[in-house]
């Protein structure tokens, strides 16, 4: 599997003087790359419309993007892929790449998580939390983070304790036959893709779905925790703040249900 990254332009040229470069007002979705093409291309073309309008960048034809995701994917031959489709006020591009080795780790092996209190109680009106921007660096800092706490990732929390979401993956969990998620609309984090997705097939394994509120202190007596994200598929807590867990016998079945082998 190769380990380069490629370009596929898409129209215009970036420039010194995008707003996307000067203050990171673009958007972006990452898709996992499969044999059949980009997965849930659709949703997350609603999703970079979405995002889009939060941040007034006009968003080229769904059409167009379509067909640059299809360039993309013809010219990755590199097995499971990581497809970008990036969109500035100027212009708008994909890159295509290998799925990076520690999301495949994390997939199979799963991961340590921590909380972290973002100290906020609400989003005030013009909050970008649901939206996907290339304005990414604080998420990324958030990551960095955790791993020198030991982690792999952390969760952020409101001020009263309630779960939201990482900094690059959905929450969810497992109580008893329900797969949970936290409300986007409710809390004003990002809708995940691959959670949604998720707890629309969870009936096929008999289970129910639904969004709630949880605590941290609650999610520790779950079944099963999991962060959702499109090219880890899922990754499961094996511990949460320090605290071991079991590893869930529902995790490779969940995978398998994404279309994911856990490699």
């Amino acid at each position: 599997m190769s380990d380069s990254l490629m370009v596929i332009p898409g129209s215009g040229e970036l420039s010194p003087l995008d707003r996307g470069v000067l203050y990171g007002e673009g958007v972006f979705e990452t898709l996992h790359l499969r044999p059949d093409g980009p997965w849930l291309l659709d949703a997350h073309l609603d999703r970079l419309a979405r995002s889009a309008a939060l941040l007034e960048v006009p968003l080229p034809p769904r059409a167009e993007l379509a067909a640059l995701a299809a360039r993309a994917a013809q010219a990755w031959t590199g097995g499971e892929g990581a497809l970008r489709l990036i969109v500035t006020p100027a212009t708008f591009y994909a890159t295509v790449g290998a799925v990076p080795a520690t999301a495949r780790r994390q997939r199979r092996e799963g991961i340590k998580l921590i909380t972290a209190d973002l100290g906020v109680t609400s989003r005030p009106p013009w909050s970008l939390a649901p939206a996907k921007t290339i304005s990414y660096a604080e998420n990324l800092a958030a990551t960095r983070w955790a791993r020198s706490q030991g982690a792999d990732d952390v969760l952020w929390l409101r001020a009263d304790g309630h779960a939201l979401e990482a900094p690059t993956a959905s929450l969810i969990w497992l109580t008893g036959d329900t797969l949970c998620t936290v409300p986007a609309a409710e809390t004003g984090i990002l809708p995940g893709t691959t959670a949604a997705h998720l707890l629309n097939q969870a009936p096929e394994l008999g289970l129910h779905a639904e969004e709630r509120m949880i605590t941290a202190a609650e999610l520790g007596a779950t079944d099963a925790i999991w962060l959702a994200s499109s090219l880890r598929g899922l990754a499961e807590a094996r511990s949460l703040g320090g605290a071991e867990r079991a590893a869930s016998p529902w995790t490779p079945r969940l995978l398998t249900l994404l279309g994911f082998d856990g490699s």
